[in-house]
């Protein structure tokens, strides 16, 4: 197939692109970044320049792939701007779906997240409304989701993946990654809050899945939701960080974590990390 790549030299993107080629697919990888163009090409990517918020500019670059496929892994996480990525979410994924209609694309396979539903006591299924009714800062991120998801459906044939919170080399979650920092500093609490991770090579692997798995959203992430009490210390223990201090009981109630169900029999996707338990420990701490 031809695959148009957005966010191709991303955390994902980057893993992306060799698989892609493996499996024998045409790839045009899109960056912002034309000091990465020799990387793509070394990966068997033909590599185009192209901005999400261009909109001129993104459809030209989109026409000129002709895709069959868009997989879209556009993010702007870089400076720990959840308004900026918001703002991607909505304006640049509106803008790369107006793109991918043009051009004539049948599928969109997307990156979306977990952690974005209404309030209970399990994890959450793709049955599961969104936190429409959220507030504050929130709202804002369940919002730019529901648009990302709105708009991402208005092609023939689409997938949305619900990712769990990505650890591994390149995410926040690394050894060198700004959460590992906080731990270092004493900053990151256990607390009650249930998280569902997912190894960043699990996230790749699932995109390359989703170009052939029916319409709809999916949650990917490992089997293992578990509350901060448990993961913290553990991710204190795998990045070289002190005991983390003890949160007052107590979790909201959209802190829940979401089920893999779905993936896992439905569509027969099966993480090579299932729990962050193991994947924790397969970490080494930087050199200081």
């Amino acid at each position: 197939m031809r695959i148009c790549l957005a966010g191709a030299t991303g955390v994902i993107g980057r893993r992306l692109v060799p698989l892609l080629v493996a499996e024998g697919h045409q790839v045009t990888a899109l960056t912002r970044r034309p000091d990465r163009f020799a990387t793509l090409r070394a990966a068997g990517a033909e590599p185009v320049v192209a901005d999400a918020f261009d909109r001129a500019g993104l459809a030209a670059a989109v026409a000129q792939a002709a895709p069959d496929v868009v997989v879209h892994q556009l993010t702007d996480l870089s400076a720990d701007d959840h308004g900026a990525n918001a703002a991607l979410r909505t304006e640049g994924t509106r803008h790369l779906v107006d793109a991918a209609l043009a051009a004539g694309a049948r599928r969109m396979v997307a990156q979306s997240i977990s952690w974005v539903y209404q309030a209970g006591d399990d994890p959450a299924d793709e049955s599961t409304p969104l936190d429409l009714s959220a507030q504050g800062e929130r709202a804002r991120r369940v919002l730019s989701v529901a648009a990302l998801e709105e708009a991402v459906a208005e092609l023939p044939e689409w997938v949305v993946l619900r990712y769990g919170m990505l650890y591994g080399p390149g995410t926040w979650y690394a050894p060198d990654g700004g959460i590992a920092d906080q731990a270092r500093a004493g900053r990151l609490t256990a607390d009650d809050q249930v998280t569902s991770f997912l190894h960043v090579d699990d996230a790749a692997a699932a995109a390359v899945q989703a170009l052939t798995w029916p319409n709809g959203a999916v949650n990917i992430c490992d089997d293992d939701p578990a509350p901060g009490r448990e993961w913290v210390p553990a991710f204190c223990a795998a990045v070289g960080a002190p005991p983390p201090p003890q949160a007052p009981p107590g979790r909201p109630g959209w802190s829940r974590g979401a089920n893999n169900t779905h993936a896992r029999k439905n569509l027969a996707w099966t993480p090579k990390h299932p729990s962050w338990r193991d994947g924790f420990r397969t970490m080494t701490t930087p050199p200081e």
